[in-house]
């Protein structure tokens, strides 16, 4: 897993590195991309700071 915080207020959950086949939108913060097994891939969640969601470890995208 990997946590990646863009400095435009973006946290990006990268837990896998197989192909996005399928892309959902939770909610209009929270967008899910699933693999063809229906495996999550990615969790990208905008305004993250703002409702609180911040990693643990913080890694700078430049």
């Amino acid at each position: 897993m990997k946590t990646t915080y863009f400095d435009d207020d973006t946290l990006v959950i990268h837990l896998s590195d197989k192909p996005v086949t399928k892309e959902v939108s939770q909610d209009w913060n929270t967008h899910i991309s699933y693999a063809e097994d229906g495996t999550t891939v990615e969790i990208v969640i905008l305004e993250a700071k703002a409702h609180g969601m911040l990693p643990a470890e913080m890694i700078r995208a430049t």
